[in-house]
C-alpha cells in the first residue's frame, strides 16, 4: 500500500468505534468492529447520509436514514435499492491506522452498467437515475439506450409499451436538449420502461420458418394477411423470418406501415404511431435488434380497435365511406400528378382546409392536390400541420380531458408524416387521409378558436417563460411567451426551455410524445412560420399538464448531487 492517508491512533479508534478522515477526494468513515479495521465511504450510496453515524454490528453497517444495510468487508449493499459504499484498504502500522486513499471499485461503465440492469429489473428510480448519470459521464449513453431498449422488449409479453415510447422520443430529442438535461431525459425515458414492464411476464421468441422464400411482397401479404384476422403468433413467425431472410430496414418497416393502415386510425392512432417508434428506436439502438423490437409492436397491430367500428366515425357522417371514395379517387390523383411538383407549397391553405371544411371538402382538396403533383411527403406534412394547429387554437374553456383527443391525432400525422420519409407506400397514404378525418373530428375543441398571440414583446428571455410552468393553468400565458420569443428569434432557447420544462415534471406519455412530434414538425418547416405554431401549440399542450409533483426531477437531483459529491444531509 503506497501514499496512505493516516486515521488516527489504533487506540483511539478502539476507543470511539469509528472515525473520519478525509482523503482530499473523499471523506472516509474508519471502523474498529470485531477486532478488525474497516474503511468504507462516509456517504450512504442511497441519499448521502453519513455513515460514520450508522451502526455496526455482526458484520453488518446499517444507514438509519433509509435503514440500507452494507457487508462492512466489503461494501456490499444487501438491499438493492441502495448502491454498494466503496470500501477502502487499510492497515495498522506501529499503533496507528492507514487506509489506501484509492477505493476498491469496480470499473464505472461495468459497475454502471450492471446496477442500471438491477434498476430496470427492480424498477428503482434512484439507482436508474445514478447509473444512467454514471454511464453519461463516461461517455457511454448508447449502452443506456441498449440496455433499456432490450429489456423493455423481452420481458413485457403484451408487447411495446408506452415506456420504450417515451425512451425513443427522448432518444429523438437529445440533440436539441440543453446538455444537462440529456441524462435526465434518458432517465426519464428509462424509469418508465421499467414501470411499463414491472409484473409484467416476460416475452419468448418465435423461431424463424426454415424456408427458401426470401420474396419481399410474399412476406407483405403474408404478414398483412395474418393481422388482418388477428393471428399474432404468426404475424411474429412471418416478421421474425423476413429478418432472417434478409429483408432490410426499409422493407421491414413497410411491413408494419401497412398492416397498421389497413383499417382506419387503428387503435386511436396508437398502432402507427408504436410502429414508428419501433423504428426510430432502432435507428438509436442498431437495427441488429429489429426482430425483437418490431415484433413487440405485433400486438398492438392485431388486437386494435379498427375506428371504422366506431360510432363516432359513422355518424352522423359516414366517415368510412368518404375515406373509400378518397382512397380510391387518390389511386387516379396520383398517376395524373406523379408527385413531381416539388415546388408544391400549399401547405397552410389546405391544412385551414382540413381544419374548418367539411371532410368530403378537405378530402377533396388533399386528392386535388396529389393530381396537381403534390408528393405525398407533402401531403403528410400539410395534413400533421394542421393536427399541430389544433392545440394551439384549443379553448381552456375545453375539459381538461379533451387535449388527450388532440395529441392522438397530432402524434398520429407525425407518425404518418416520419414512416412516409422512411417507407412510403400506395398503402401509407391512406394514413394521410385518416389524419384529416381525425382533425375533422376534433372541429368542436377549436370552438372558439383561441386565437394565435402575436408578439407584444412582453418575455424577454426564456425565464420569462419558464415561470409559467410553476403555476397552473398557465396556457394562454406560455403561448404569449413563445410568440414573444419566436419573434425575437430564440427559437433554439425555447426548444430547449421547453425541454426542461418537461423534463423536471412528473410528465406523462402524451406530454413526451407531444414534445418529441413538435420538435419534429417545426424541423420540417424550419425558417418558416409554420414551425412557430407548431412550437406554440406544443407549449400550450405541456404548461396546460404543469406544475406536477415533480418527485420524479427531485429523485434525479438527488442523484446528481451525490455523483458530484455533495453532502445532501446537511
Amino acid at each position: 500500500m503506497t501514499a496512505t492517508v493516516r486515521v488516527c491512533a489504533l487506540e483511539e479508534l478502539q476507543r470511539d468505534g469509528v472515525r473520519v478522515v478525509s482523503t482530499g477526494e473523499r471523506t472516509v468513515a474508519v471502523f474498529w468492529h470485531n477486532e478488525r479495521v474497516f474503511a468504507v465511504d462516509n456517504r450512504c450510496p442511497h441519499m448521502g447520509f453519513p455513515l460514520s453515524q450508522g451502526t455496526v454490528a455482526d458484520g453488518i453497517l446499517t444507514c438509519h436514514w433509509h435503514h440500507a444495510k452494507f457487508d462492512l468487508s466489503g461494501g456490499c449493499a444487501f438491499d438493492l435499492f441502495a448502491d454498494d459504499v466503496a470500501a477502502f484498504g487499510s492497515e495498522i502500522r506501529d499503533g496507528e491506522v492507514w487506509i489506501d486513499p484509492q477505493p476498491q471499485e469496480e470499473e464505472a461503465v461495468a459497475h454502471w452498467t450492471r446496477k442500471l440492469q438491477e434498476g430496470l429489473e427492480q424498477n428503482l428510480r434512484l439507482v436508474i437515475a445514478k447509473s444512467v448519470i454514471g454511464l453519461c459521464a463516461a461517455g457511454r449513453s448508447d449502452i443506456v439506450l441498449e440496455r433499456a431498449a432490450r429489456f423493455g422488449v423481452r420481458n413485457r409479453a403484451a408487447g411495446w409499451s408506452s415506456g420504450l415510447s417515451i425512451l425513443t422520443a427522448m432518444a429523438n430529442v437529445l440533440p436539441q436538449l440543453d446538455p444537462d438535461d440529456r441524462p435526465r431525459a434518458l432517465y426519464q425515458g428509462v424509469v418508465h420502461v421499467a414501470r411499463s414492464v414491472q409484473g409484467q411476464p416476460p416475452d419468448f421468441d418465435i423461431a424463424a420458418l426454415d424456408t427458401e422464400e426470401a420474396r419481399p411482397e410474399q412476406f407483405r401479404a403474408w404478414f398483412r394477411r395474418f393481422s388482418e384476422v388477428r393471428s399474432r403468433d404468426a404475424a411474429e413467425r412471418c416478421l421474425r423470418t423476413a429478418a432472417a431472410v434478409g429483408l432490410d430496414a426499409q422493407q421491414l418497416a413497410d411491413l408494419l406501415f401497412a398492416a397498421s393502415t389497413d383499417h382506419t386510425f387503428m387503435d386511436v392512432g396508437h398502432t402507427l404511431d408504436f410502429a414508428n417508434k419501433a423504428c426510430e428506436l432502432l435507428d438509436a439502438v442498431g437495427w441488429e435488434t429489429a426482430p425483437d423490437v418490431l415484433s413487440s409492436v405485433i400486438p398492438t397491430i392485431t388486437g386494435a380497435q379498427r375506428m371504422e367500428e366506431a360510432s363516432a366515425w359513422q355518424h352522423p357522417v359516414d366517415l368510412p365511406t368518404l375515406l373509400a371514395e378518397a382512397d380510391e379517387a387518390l389511386d387516379e390523383a396520383l398517376a395524373v400528378g406523379g408527385q413531381h411538383n416539388e415546388s408544391w407549397d400549399e401547405h397552410r391553405p389546405l391544412a385551414e382546409s382540413i381544419l374548418d371544411d367539411p371532410p368530403a371538402d378537405s378530402l377533396r382538396r388533399i386528392v386535388d392536390a396529389a393530381r396537381n403533383g403534390a408528393p405525398l411527403g407533402e401531403l403528410s406534412l400539410t395534413v400533421a400541420y394542421a393536427a399541430a394547429r389544433r392545440p394551439l387554437h384549443f379553448h381552456i374553456s375545453n375539459e381538461f380531458g379533451d387535449w388527450n383527443t388532440v395529441h392522438h391525432t397530432f402524434t398520429y400525422t407525425n407518425a404518418v408524416d416520419r414512416a412516409m420519409q422512411r417507407a412510403p407506400s400506395r398503402e401509407l397514404a391512406r394514413g394521410i387521409l385518416d389524419g384529416a378525418a381525425s382533425v375533422y373530428l376534433e372541429r368542436f375543441l377549436n370552438m372558439p378558436r383561441q386565437p394565435r398571440p402575436e408578439p407584444n414583446g412582453g418575455a424577454t428571455s426564456t425565464d420569462d417563460l419558464l415561470v409559467h410552468f410553476d403555476r397552473q393553468q398557465q396556457v394562454d400565458e406560455t403561448s404569449q411567451a413563445v410568440a414573444d420569443l419566436l419573434a425575437s428569434g430564440q427559437q433554439t432557447e425555447i426548444v430547449r426551455t421547453l425541454g426542461t420544462a418537461l423534463l423536471r415534471e412528473d410528465a406523462g406519455f402524451h406530454s413526451f410524445q407531444i414534445y418529441d412530434a413538435a420538435l419534429r414538425l417545426a424541423d420540417r418547416f424550419a425558417g418558416r412560420p409554420e414551425a412557430d405554431d407548431v412550437l406554440i401549440g406544443a407549449s400550450r399542450f405541456l404548461t396546460a399538464h404543469a406544475p406536477t409533483v415533480r418527485s420524479m426531477n427531485q429523485t434525479y437531483e438527488t442523484a446528481a448531487r451525490l455523483h458530484r459529491g455533495e453532502a445532501l444531509h446537511a
